[in-house]
């Protein structure tokens, strides 16, 4: 196998330094990943938590659709 000496080699198998736009791109999908996860907690964590209702705090359903 090609060796360019940039990696390390355990049990016959060479795993090489990821290049850095696969760094920064790995850390970035993380940062939205748990950015998407505290906002969704925020949104539906008293739902899921059991701590109210869905349908809870939607008494006005005037909002202008003539209803």
């Amino acid at each position: 196998m090609g060796g360019d000496g940039h990696g390390v080699t355990y049990k016959g198998v060479t795993i090489h330094q990821p290049k850095r736009w696969h760094s920064v791109t790995g850390k970035g999908m993380c940062a939205m990943m748990w950015f998407w996860i505290l906002y969704r907690a925020k949104q539906d964590g008293p739902v899921v938590l059991g701590w109210r209702h869905p349908w809870d705090g939607h008494d006005d359903h005037s909002g202008g659709h003539g209803h």
